[in-house]
This record gives C-alpha cells, sequence and structure tokens, in this order.
C-alpha cells in the first residue's frame, strides 16, 4: 500500500504554475508594454525580464524552449529597433503584440510533436522514473495544447485590435487577460481533476 501511495504521489501535480508564469512574464510584460509608440522598450524590457528570469537555468544548462525563443525573439527585436529606420519597422510597429503571440503559440503546439513545453517544468518537481508514466505524458499534452490554444486566441485577439482599433481595448486587454486566468486556473485544476478519473 505504502508502495502504491509513493508511486502515485509525484504525478498529483506535474506543473507548477509559477514556473510557467516566470517563463511566460517576459511575454507578458512586452503585451502590456508594447504599442506603435513603445515597442522598442517593451522588447528591451522583456529581454531583461528574459535573461534576469533565466539567469539560473544558463548558469546550470537548463534552459527551457519558451525561455530560449523568448530571448531570442526580444534580442532581435531590440537589435532590429536600433539598426533600422522607424518606416522600415512600421509593420513590426503595427503587428508586434500579434507576431509575439503567434510565435509562442506556435513553440508550444509545435512542442506537442516532441516534448510537450510543460513537461520541462514537470520534470523539476517529479522524479525520474515517472516521466514516461501514461498520465505524466498525458496531462502534459492537455496543458501544452491549452497554452498554445490560449496564445492562438490572443493572436487572433490581438489582430482584430489592429483591424478594428475601436475594440481595441477588448481585443487588446480584456480577451487575453481572461485566456491567461483561464490557463492559470486549468493548470492548477486539471492534473488534480484528471488524476482522480483513472485512479
Amino acid at each position: 500500500m505504502a508502495q502504491q501511495t509513493a508511486t502515485k504521489a509525484p504525478v498529483r501535480k506535474p506543473v507548477s504554475t509559477g514556473g510557467v508564469f516566470f517563463s511566460f512574464a517576459p511575454w507578458i510584460i512586452f503585451g502590456v508594454v508594447a504599442s506603435p509608440s513603445t515597442w522598442e522598450y517593451a522588447a528591451l524590457a522583456a529581454l531583461v525580464a528574459s535573461v534576469v528570469l533565466s539567469a539560473q537555468d544558463m548558469l546550470h544548462g537548463t534552459l527551457r524552449v519558451l525561455d530560449v525563443t523568448g530571448i531570442v525573439f526580444f534580442a532581435v527585436l531590440s537589435v532590429l529597433a536600433l539598426a533600422l529606420d522607424r518606416g522600415e519597422l512600421a509593420w513590426l510597429e503595427t503587428y508586434a503584440q500579434v507576431i509575439s503571440n503567434g510565435l509562442v503559440a506556435v513553440v508550444a503546439l509545435g512542442s506537442l510533436l516532441t516534448d510537450p513545453f510543460t513537461a520541462q517544468y514537470a520534470r523539476e518537481q517529479t522524479p525520474r522514473e515517472f516521466w514516461d508514466s501514461p498520465v505524466f505524458r498525458h496531462i502534459n499534452r492537455v496543458l501544452t495544447a491549452l497554452w498554445g490554444a490560449a496564445f492562438a486566441l490572443m493572436t487572433v485577439s490581438t489582430w482584430l485590435a489592429v483591424r478594428y482599433p475601436a475594440q481595441d481595448d477588448w481585443f487588446n486587454w480584456v480577451v487575453p487577460i481572461a485566456l491567461l486566468v483561464l490557463a492559470v486556473k486549468f493548470t492548477q485544476r486539471y492534473p488534480e481533476s484528471y488524476k482522480a478519473r483513472v485512479t
């Protein structure tokens, strides 16, 4: 009985919402600060946040895919802001948030083809012998798909904000914030809910 309990315990909560949030924080900072007149500062702030939040992982050589993507993306944006004239960056000023949300969606959904990105956080609090368990794999595939879908919808929402500026507050703020809150709540509750159904 004790052995059975020990086997089940590590997959009780396979994803730390705090760890996931820290990786999303630079993207959220960029989304909050970025606008046609401030996206350069938003990119720099997000780059600094990406490096600071990933510093310890860099020292240990354990960077996650979302962290690496953020550092590279925001570094490229910062370089473009310095290297190109404002007129050459008009398209980027307009679609910076759309591009950033779309990139996160692509990275998250693309990771389902290899290693679901949430599994990288789950492994930090789950013993290695449970990493290949069906429960562990299923939960992380569902959570990764959820986050990918949330950012895909945010991509559409921020694109609609560009097309319909009169509804900017709804598409740039209300919808994305609601999607993030729902994703966090689901991430907190789904592991226990699924485990209760299969055990």
